[in-house]
């Protein structure tokens, strides 16, 4: 089918790639991209975006054309008296806001400029310690009641497709644009925020009655902790109050909505950035929020709105993909940075993040690997822009010179590329969820880096946690704790055995290698582009957008298919006897494959329903190890026997009139033998987090009886 015409419209708080000094982030870089391709492929393609006080540098170098717009009106902003203490309960801002274009490379950027968006010019973004304290919080909140107003007065009467990024930022959009026949509003998730993230609701409705919309906001209401669904019971408690130490998810007062949701009941379409992440930010599978997840009003507006989503996708670089890794001399580099260049060398390279990117965990390996004698070269860059101020980080670098290349500073984008071209091996052991592409990880591979790194969904495009034939290096379990003793192990034994492939097995080492830089060059900007523009002509053209049965089937959500479309092999990892029901009569051997099945993933509520309904299909030693499995002590220890279990934690909740936000306890179970552990008496409202061989996460009870 042609691909019709459309005028699309980009908006975000900072889309200034096309110059790098203005760039703050990676999405700026995505952006510009983005839209460059689709002006190439002959669609309109306009950018909306603050100054950030910024236009008389943009005039030192660009036209700059100051349009006849000026928007004259009062920000009314209702504030959290929990949170901005001595302030009025609503604030009114009167702002005067003009419009500014540069034409660049076939694209129109609009600049909007008044009081509130030319504050920040270094830094753009508010610093989080503004809240409660300065309202200078509130820029980007006012750049999105001033985007909407500017796209009605200018592109009023137009037809356009509005491409906005990032939920946080553009909340009030899809809601403020939903009854205009000719806009339509497409939403990109960037990056993993906590998806029940809230804010506050008296807000939102205030200023969505100025932008003229039907403040119809999501159920008010506790819906973020055991009480949001009454079939939650208290053993819940702990289970909600871990979350704070995952990053997955907070609670919030009851008078706050999730923007997100927000953003799913409003907005035509969803897009994400890896298929991966769109799975994860689905259900949560196999984390410690998954259980949590399931209760929460959220978990059912996701479901009801799964159709929305598509994958839109992200790229390397066009730079990185032409400079040609061959011409790099490795050892002029690896030698300028004190290294031996006849060593296998591995390399990372990340902004200075401790816990999001896994560098902890990275630096005790390294300094275990190499203080145990492994002989091996490590060039590790976290980016902060200053020195690191991590004790640890130093006195790791100071005991291996000439083993450990250490910097923070920023240094150009060619450089970069020289270091991953002079390295065999790239470590990528981000933790929490939080990437959802990992650019970084794609361009070390397209210089033939093979990559050690999590497990995660959102770097799984990149292979390294296939099988054989496909796989293209090697993977560590996911970690959602800080400071974790099994990431550190498992990133030890990967490095070992990489230094040994690399030295025993070279022709093994360069089929993954050049499998890794085929499957990496694959991420280019025009099949980004086109992947975008395929579902944004369906939407243009009016087609309905329809969920594909194979993501009902990864998620469970059996109720949104038909009888022929639902898989045993669905229905088993699901542990959802009724699905299976429906495609096929459920006799004694396949209640033993769920049984199997569920034990695997320790998921015993579903055991439990087998030995039940079909006691004669588990074996006595099953149904044994199954009612046993926990048990207390006569002294009162804890003692759990699982024997896939990597780790098991006991978690106490909180009182909750303790704290505003009560943080569990949690202590580790001692390891007694193979798949055995003990530890101290637990309370009734105690829960377990175990940890699984395979990496998964779940819970279960902390005693039986």
């Amino acid at each position: 089918m042609t691909e019709p015409r459309m005028h699309i419209i980009e908006t975000y708080f900072e889309c200034c790639g096309f110059d790098h000094t203005f760039l703050q982030g990676g999405t700026s870089v995505y952006l510009w991209n983005l839209s460059r391709a689709f002006a190439a492929r002959g669609h309109r393609v306009s950018i909306v975006t603050p100054a950030h006080g910024r236009l008389d540098d943009l005039r030192g170098r660009y036209e700059v054309e100051d349009l006849d717009y000026a928007d004259e009106y009062v920000l009314p902003l209702v504030l959290d008296p929990d949170v901005w203490h001595g302030f009025p309960a609503e604030v009114r801002l009167p702002l005067r806001t003009t419009a500014h274009r540069i034409r660049l490379d076939g694209v129109d950027l609009y600049f909007l400029s008044n009081d509130y968006l030319d504050r920040l010019p270094d830094t753009f973004y508010p610093p989080y310690s503004a809240k409660g304290e300065d309202l200078v919080f509130f820029k980007p909140l006012v750049f999105q009641a001033d985007s909407v107003r500017f796209l009605r007065r200018w592109f009023g009467e137009e037809k356009a497709l509005v491409h906005a990024h990032e939920p946080y930022y553009h909340y009030l959009l899809p809601a403020a644009l939903r009854e205009d026949p000719l806009k339509l509003v497409v939403s990109t998730v960037q990056s993993n925020m906590p998806i029940a993230k809230k804010v506050y609701a008296p807000e939102v409705r205030r200023l969505l009655e100025l932008l003229g919309a039907e403040a119809v906001l999501p159920q008010d209401g506790p819906q973020d902790g055991p009480s949001a669904d009454p079939s939650a019971g208290p053993e819940l408690e702990a289970v909600s109050q871990y979350q704070q130490l995952t990053h997955l998810h907070y609670e919030y007062p009851p008078d706050h909505v999730a923007l997100y949701e927000l953003v799913l009941e409003n907005a035509d379409l969803v897009d994400f950035l890896s298929p991966g992440q769109l799975d994860f930010y689905a259900s949560f599978r196999d984390t410690p929020f998954e259980a949590l997840f399931a209760h929460l009003p959220l978990a059912r507006t996701v479901r009801e709105n799964a159709h929305k989503m598509f994958v839109g996708g992200c790229a390397i670089s066009d730079r990185w993909l032409a400079w040609d890794p061959q011409e790099v001399d490795r050892s002029a580099v690896l030698e300028g940075l004190g290294l031996d260049p006849a060593l296998p060398t591995f390399f990372h390279n990340a902004r200075y993040a401790l816990h999001h990117k896994g560098q902890l965990e990275l630096m005790r390996a390294v300094d275990r690997v190499l203080g145990d004698g492994l002989a091996a070269n490590f060039v590790v860059r976290c980016i902060s822009g200053a020195a690191l101020d991590d004790p640890y980080f130093r006195e790791v670098a100071a005991r291996h010179p000439g083993r450990l290349h250490l910097e923070s500073e920023r240094v150009d984008e060619r450089r970069v590329f020289e270091y991953a071209a002079a390295s065999d091996f790239c470590l990528f052991p981000s933790k929490f969820e939080m990437d959802t592409f990992l650019i970084a990880q794609g361009e070390a591979m397209v210089c033939g880096a093979v990559p050690i790194a999590t497990a995660q969904e959102g770097m799984a495009h990149f292979r390294h946690a296939r099988p054989e034939p496909e796989t293209t290096g090697l993977a560590v379990n996911r970690s959602f704790a800080e400071d974790d003793p099994l990431l550190t192990a498992a990133l030890v034994a990967r490095i070992h055995e990489a230094v040994t492939l690399w030295s025993k097995e070279p022709e093994r080492y360069r089929e993954l290698s050049e499998r890794a830089t085929a499957v990496a060059r694959r991420f280019t900007w025009e099949h980004c582009a086109e992947l975008h523009l395929a579902a944004f002509g369906r939407l243009w053209r009016g087609e309905p957008a329809e969920l594909p049965a194979e993501r009902a089937l990864r998620h469970g959500w059996f109720d949104l298919l038909k009888d022929d479309e639902i898989t045993e092999e669905a229905a088993l990892a699901h542990g959802d006897l009724a699905a299976y029901a429906r495609q096929a009569p459920l006799d004694a051997a396949a209640a033993h494959r769920f049984f199997r099945t569920a034990w695997e993933r320790a998921d015993f509520t579903t055991c439990e329903r087998i030995v039940d309904r079909f006691p004669a299909a588990v074996t006595a030693e099953e149904t044994r190890s199954l009612r046993e499995r926990c048990s207390v002590a006569d002294d009162g220890r804890l003692v759990y026997r699982l024997a896939h279990a990597e780790r098991v934690e006991l978690v106490t909740p909180a009182r909750r009139d303790a704290a505003a936000r009560a943080l569990p306890e949690v202590k580790e179970l001692r390891r007694t033998g193979p798949g055995e552990f003990e530890g101290p008496p637990p309370t009734p409202d105690a829960r377990l987090l175990l940890t699984l061989a395979c990496g998964r996460v779940t819970w279960d009870e902390a005693r039986h009886g």
